[in-house]
Order: C-alpha cells, then structure tokens, then sequence
C-alpha cells in the first residue's frame, strides 16, 4: 500500500514538472484572460520560444503633462482613437530629439484608452525577428494592441528591421486589424545615412531626381509607417513652460524666479533643454526641499 502511495506521489510530481516545462514554453493556461487583468505586456524569450507576459507596474503617464510638443500629441491620440473605435488607422512613428517626451506619449496612451480596450505590447528590436510570432498571438483578440518599439534604429548590417518592414506593409500576410505598430526614434530614416548614399542621386533624362538604390532601401522603412510625428527641440521659454508645470505638480516652496535661475543652470550644465531634463530638476528639488523641511 504504501509503494503504491509512493508511486502516485512520484506521478503527481513528474505531472507539476511537465506542466512547469509546459508553461514555460507557451505560456500559462490562463494567458488569454491575462488582457482582462492586464494593460501592459512584453514580449518575452528568455524561455522557450517567446510569450507574451504582463508588466504589473507599468509606468503611466498622462498626456497632458507633455508641453510643446501638443500638436503631435493630439494627432497621435486621434489616430489611435480612430483605431480603438475600428475606423481605419495607421501605423505611427514618433522620431525627434531626446528627452522630448516621444516614449511618454506612448505610455500616457494607456492612462487615457486603456479603459477602451487598448492594451500596449512592448517589442525590443532584439526581438523583432519574432515579430510573426507576436502578431499570430494577437490575432483575433477582442482588444485593440499597440505594438510598442522604443527608440529603434538600426545600424548597418543590422536585419532585424527587415521583419518589421514586412509586417508594416508587404507580407502576404496581412497584418491583424486589432495591431498598430508605434515605434520612437531619434532618426527620421530609422537607418544611418551616409554622405556616399547622396553621392548615387542623379538626375535623369527628364531632368528628374532619382534616388540611388541604398537610399531607397533606407527610406523604405520609415515610409512604411503611415503617420511620422516629430518631436524637436525646445527653447528656453518653453523649457521654462514645462518647469513651470512640474513645479506647480510637485507645490514647490521655493520662490518662482529662483526655481527659474536654478532650472537654467541645470539645463547649462546637462547641454539640455528638453522635458526629461525638466522633469529632474523639478525631482532634484523637490526632493531637497522634502529633506530640508522642518519635522513637526
């Protein structure tokens, strides 16, 4: 009796063991409820052939904190509007200068559509060549998922931008209708471009510019997307603007023109005028002020 009690034991662990394997290669059972629970996932490789699993903490942010770039914000969140309400849509590419608010503007998508059915997918672009993947585990589901692709540009000899050129456009298979690629860039062209590149445009008979073969292959990426949104620099009065913001959030005590002078000199010595660097002297700060303060 109680050999056979042993052997069942051993059975019921062999069983745990082949369901752990099991999970670890697609995914929990419950993965399909995990877009009830969840808003935001990544995909993930580190075990088995790639799954999507949630991230439990993402980091929001809210749209209306992002000053000086509102005309591309606003056109971002009415495309995906679009896209969420099943009218036609595009693909977006949010390039521009650093710190000026391209990947805050995909998170704060979240904060203002997730209870619309958005749900954001995260994709690095070491991951893209499962890009195929990603999209069959979308395919079909009631929510609507932006693939999000974060500060991507790729270098020479690099091909992992091929997948994603397909599944923008190209592929013949066509790509679900409840998926949107986002991507953000510091490059217009998301590839380098060289001056030799320029050295193959040439006019022809007609007396028409005709760009050589690499530059096509180059623009060819980026053209892809339907809608390119740029993010350019800020000046110092609108770097000021955004300060100005963060400070009234965060009920700084400090005077407003010593905040001023203070943000100036951070920006000098940071080379930066953007809204990252705002939003860390205004933590710079207001951290001081919060160690500073008298204890009751």
């Amino acid at each position: 009796m109680s050999s056979r009690k042993g052997l069942l034991a051993r059975v019921r662990r062999i069983l745990e063991l082949a369901e752990r394997v099991l999970e670890d290669f697609a995914g929990p059972p419950e993965a399909a409820r995990l877009f009830d629970r969840h808003l935001a996932f990544r995909w993930d490789v580190s075990r088995g052939p790639g799954r999507i699993i949630p991230i439990l903490k993402p980091h929001g942010f809210e749209l209306d904190d992002l000053i000086g770039v509102e005309a591309a914000v606003a056109s971002l969140a009415a495309n995906v509007e679009q896209f969420i309400s099943g009218h036609p849509s595009n693909h977006v590419l949010l390039f521009g200068a650093r710190g000026t608010g391209k990947s805050s503007a995909v998170k704060g998508l979240l904060n203002r559509f997730g209870s619309q059915g958005l749900r954001i997918v995260e994709v690095h672009k070491s991951d893209l060549a499962h890009l195929p993947s990603v999209l069959a585990a979308l395919r079909g589901s009631p929510y609507r998922f932006v693939l999000f692709c974060d500060d991507l540009s790729f270098e020479s000899g690099e091909s992992e931008y091929r997948e994603l050129k397909a599944a923008l456009e190209g592929s013949l298979v066509a790509p679900p209708e409840n998926v949107r690629i986002i991507a953000t860039s510091n490059r217009r062209h998301l590839l380098p471009e060289s001056a030799a590149d320029n050295r193959s445009v040439r006019l022809d008979e007609a007396g028409e510019l005709q760009l050589g073969e690499t530059i096509d292959e180059k623009l060819a990426l980026s053209d892809r997307f339907g809608l390119v949104l740029g993010f350019y620099s800020f000046d110092q009065s609108t770097y000021l603007s955004i300060v100005d913001h963060y400070a009234k959030k965060a009920d700084l005590r400090t005077p407003p023109e010593e905040v001023k002078q203070a943000a100036l000199r951070w920006a000098l010595r940071r080379s930066s005028r953007s809204g990252r660097t705002a939003r860390q002297f205004v933590d710079d700060l207001a951290g001081r002020e919060a160690i500073n303060r008298p204890r009751d």
